[in-house]
C-alpha cells in the first residue's frame, strides 16, 4: 500500500521546486549574460597595449578620407585589421623613415640630399597609414594620439635643422647661420604642433582642420621636396621656411587665443581622437 505523502514532503517538494525555479532563472541570467558578452566581444576592439582603459567599447564606421593619399593609405592598412600590428608601429615606422631622411639631408653630395627627399615624402605619407588603421580598427587612445603628434613634430624639426646642417656640409653660404635657420624653423613648427594639441583639447579636430584644394591639404607642400633638391633649391627653401613657419605660428597663437577667450570649454581630458 502506498504511502500518502505527508505535510512535510509537500513543503519539501515547493522548497525543491523553488530552488529549481531559482537555478533555471540564474541559468537563464547567465546565458543572457554570455551572449551579451560574446556581442560585445565581436564589436569590441582593443585599443592600445599602452592604454586598455581608454578604449571605445564599439567599432564606429569611419567616413571616407578626403584626400588622395590618405585614401591610399586606407587601401595599404586595410589587411592588417585583426593583425598584431596597432597604428603604434606605424608611427614608429614613420618616426624611423622621417629620421632616416633627415640624416641623409645632413650629408653633403646630390645623391645623399634627394634621397633624404624621398624619404622624407615616404615619411610623409606613411604618417597617415597609423590613423587609418586606428579608424577603421576601431583601435584609438589619447597616448596614440599624442605618440602620432609629437613624431610628426619631431621629423619636420630634425627636417629643417637636418637641411642647415647639409648646406653648412656642403659649403653653402646665406645670410645666417643655415643652422640657425632651421632651428628657428624647426622651433616654429614644433610651436605650432603643440598649440594644435590644445586646440584639439577644447574644440576637436574640427578646430584643426587644414585647408583642402583638389584632395590636397596645406601639409602636403612637403610632397613637393624633392623637386626642390632636384632644382638645388635647398637655401632658396629654407630661408623660406625660416620666415614662414614663425609667421604661421603667430598665426596660430592668434587663433589659439581665440578660442580660449571664446570660452570652447575645458580641455576634454576623456575624449579619444584618432590620429591623422
Amino acid at each position: 500500500m502506498a504511502a500518502r505523502p505527508g505535510r512535510g514532503s509537500g513543503v519539501a517538494s515547493a522548497a525543491d521546486s523553488r530552488r529549481q525555479t531559482l537555478h533555471f532563472s540564474f541559468c537563464c541570467a547567465q546565458s543572457a549574460r554570455s551572449s551579451h558578452e560574446k556581442a560585445i566581444n565581436y564589436d569590441s576592439v582593443y585599443i592600445s597595449p599602452m592604454d586598455p582603459r581608454k578604449s571605445a567599447t564599439h567599432r564606429i564606421p569611419s567616413p571616407p578620407p578626403r584626400t588622395w593619399d590618405a585614401r591610399l593609405a586606407r587601401r595599404l592598412v586595410t589587411p592588417l585589421v585583426g593583425t598584431p600590428v596597432t597604428p603604434n608601429h606605424l608611427t614608429t615606422l614613420r618616426l624611423l623613415i622621417g629620421l632616416a631622411g633627415a640624416w641623409c639631408l645632413t650629408q653633403p653630395g646630390f645623391g645623399w640630399i634627394n634621397a633624404g627627399a624621398l624619404l622624407i615624402v615616404l615619411s610623409n605619407f606613411v604618417d597617415h597609414t597609423d590613423g587609418e588603421l586606428a579608424r577603421i580598427s576601431g583601435q584609438s587612445s589619447k597616448l596614440g594620439h599624442f605618440y602620432d603628434l609629437a613624431s610628426d613634430a619631431f621629423v619636420t624639426v630634425a627636417l629643417f635643422v637636418s637641411m642647415g646642417a647639409g648646406v653648412v656640409a656642403a659649403g653653402g653660404q646665406m645670410a645666417a647661420s643655415p643652422v640657425l635657420l632651421g632651428a628657428v624653423a624647426g622651433a616654429a613648427v614644433a610651436l605650432i604642433f603643440f598649440l594644435r594639441m590644445r586646440i584639439e583639447s577644447f574644440a576637436g579636430k574640427a578646430g584643426t582642420k587644414q585647408a583642402f584644394v583638389g584632395g590636397f591639404e596645406t601639409e602636403d607642400v612637403l610632397y613637393l621636396l624633392p623637386v626642390v633638391t632636384l632644382l638645388d633649391g635647398v637655401e632658396p627653401f629654407l630661408l623660406a621656411a625660416s620666415i614662414g613657419a614663425p609667421l604661421f605660428a603667430a598665426w596660430v597663437v592668434i587663433d589659439y587665443w581665440r578660442i580660449v577667450r571664446r570660452g570652447a570649454g575645458a580641455p576634454n581630458s576623456t575624449e579619444i581622437q584618432p590620429s591623422k
